[in-house]
């Protein structure tokens, strides 16, 4: 009786966060307006292993296509460099106050990736830093996007951010010896949100076809209740067709060339949109080459979706880390901040580099090109005064 009732205080503990949390989020309906700021501040966050190698490089090439304002201080770079797995293990939080108080003085992140403790390391238990910050600053839109034209693919991720099976990630119960539980949240405001969001998008690209993947046939409650707001939501956009898979099933359908096609924009609850962006990722070369968007009303954060590989940097590799995905991710932040012109010049250079005439190879050892190397290869390429000639040649 007595581990009956510590579980029932804990979990009245979880109900009473989520309801403010709740509340918090009804309270902030505007969204930031770039146009309107005197300069934008762009933080660069390396994070750890071999996030500050990529981290650098992408900085590099937004310093290049930014350099005309920086120069007139419409744009400002604040690199923030507290957000190592050892400084977050001596201080035993997924982010430190002064690291979480400079975050909030940009208004959009570069962050590389950061590693996670597991059970077993070396590392204390300290929450996710990427589930933190999305918790913290709110960032309740993981936007990803996957392109590869040759195959038919052209697929955009709405993930939710900041509930699912992650939001209580930590919080868990562990009732006795023989019970352990989780948790998993849905919310109607949570929900809501990411699901308009995604027609949002769709509508304003031009998409037909949007695709809500859940388990609501055997997880009635939570993933029922997020695809009853699809439907709802679905009414408000008569020209947008939603459609409805499985988690299982969906994994299968994307591989499968006479249907993968079919897919435009899929919306989903945080555990799913884990896992099949990074299944998505493979089509265009791995989750090595793929960046992701976090968007929050406030702040956005943006991403490589690979891990922080610290093998890479223990044995002497971390300069042959490819900075592709974080790349992508950059012009994901140019675009979010209105720079459309940028992104577009550094979309073309990474597909060109990347994806068609690949004079660079990055292997992630010796015998492929070092990061910087492969940085320069795309800084060239974006100064090509053929450069769109070039990249339409390559459509055909």
């Amino acid at each position: 009786m007595k581990e009956i009732e510590l579980a029932k205080e804990h979990f009245g503990r979880l109900i009473e966060e989520q309801f403010a949390r709740i509340e918090n989020m009804k309270k902030d309906n505007e969204f930031l307006s770039y146009e309107s700021l005197d300069t934008i501040i762009i933080g660069i966050v390396g994070g750890d292993g071999i996030g500050p190698f990529i981290t650098g490089e992408a900085q590099r090439v937004l310093a290049f296509l930014l350099k005309d304002q920086v120069q007139e201080n419409k744009v400002r770079f604040k690199v923030i460099d507290g957000l190592t797995i050892e400084n977050r293990a001596a201080q035993k939080t997924a982010i430190p106050a002064d690291v979480l108080e400079e975050l909030k003085q940009c208004h959009v992140i570069l962050k590389g990736p950061t590693t996670t403790p597991r059970a077993g390391d070396k590392w204390p238990n300290i929450e996710s830093a990427n589930v933190a910050m999305r918790k913290e600053l709110d960032l309740f839109a993981n936007v990803r996007p996957v392109k590869v034209p040759d195959q038919g693919i052209d697929w955009t991720f709405y993930r939710e951010n900041t509930e699912g099976a992650y939001t209580l990630g930590s919080k868990g119960i562990h009732v006795n010896d023989d019970l352990a539980i989780d948790f998993t949240v849905t919310t109607q405001e949570g929900s809501h949100r990411i699901i308009k969001a995604a027609f949002e998008y769709a509508k304003k690209a031009g998409k037909t076809k949007v695709t809500a993947v859940t388990k609501a046939n055997v997880i009635k409650t939570t993933d029922g209740k997020f695809l009853a707001i699809a439907k709802e939501i679905a009414k408000d956009y008569p020209g947008i067709e939603l459609d409805d898979w499985y988690i299982d099933i969906m994994t299968a359908k994307l591989i499968d060339p006479k249907r993968r096609r079919d897919f435009q924009v899929m919306v989903l609850p945080n555990l799913y949109g884990d896992i099949l962006t990074d299944e998505a990722a493979e089509f265009q070369g791995g989750v090595g080459t793929a960046g992701s968007a976090n968007i929050g009303k406030r702040y956005s954060m943006f991403e490589a979706i690979h891990g922080s590989a610290p093998r890479m940097v223990e044995e002497g590799r971390g300069e042959y880390a490819d900075p592709s995905s974080i790349m992508r991710a950059s012009i994901m932040l140019l675009e979010h901040i209105g720079f459309i012109d940028e992104a577009k010049k550094l979309q073309m250079a990474l597909d060109i580099c990347g994806l068609y005439e690949t004079r660079v190879s990055i292997t992630g050892r010796e015998d492929g090109a070092t990061g910087a190397e492969y940085a320069q290869y795309v800084l060239d390429t974006v100064q090509d005064e053929h450069l769109e000639e070039k990249w339409k040649n390559y459509q055909k």
